[in-house]
């Protein structure tokens, strides 16, 4: 009779150790969700500001094709098409953020 005794204190024992074991591991992975929840808006902001350092870069890159002094006429004329170029690149740009809004 002790010896079923034993075993079912045992199994008790075990079950109350698994029990334990399950509410830290779930609170291991509340933490890892914050974690990630936090990682990802990390990324996101990493994210907007690489974007909005790519458009300063852009319009730097537009300022100084306008203020380069003229050479000649062909790289006059190429430099406005690469200006407009630019400039549509802009507004695809533009109509893209405009269409992820909605």
């Amino acid at each position: 009779m002790s010896s079923v005794a034993a075993q079912l204190a045992n199994v008790v024992d075990n079950t109350r150790k698994l029990l334990n074991l399950c509410a830290s591991l779930q609170e291991e992975n509340d933490m890892l969700r914050l974690e990630v929840q936090s990682l990802k808006v990390a990324f996101d902001t990493s994210n907007d500001k690489n974007k909005q350092l790519e458009e300063k870069l852009k319009a730097l890159a537009v300022a100084r094709s306008l203020e380069e002094g003229q050479v000649d006429k062909t790289v006059i004329n190429e430099k406005i098409l690469d200006t407009k170029q630019k400039i549509n690149d802009f507004v695809r740009e533009i109509d893209r953020c405009i269409e992820l809004l909605r």
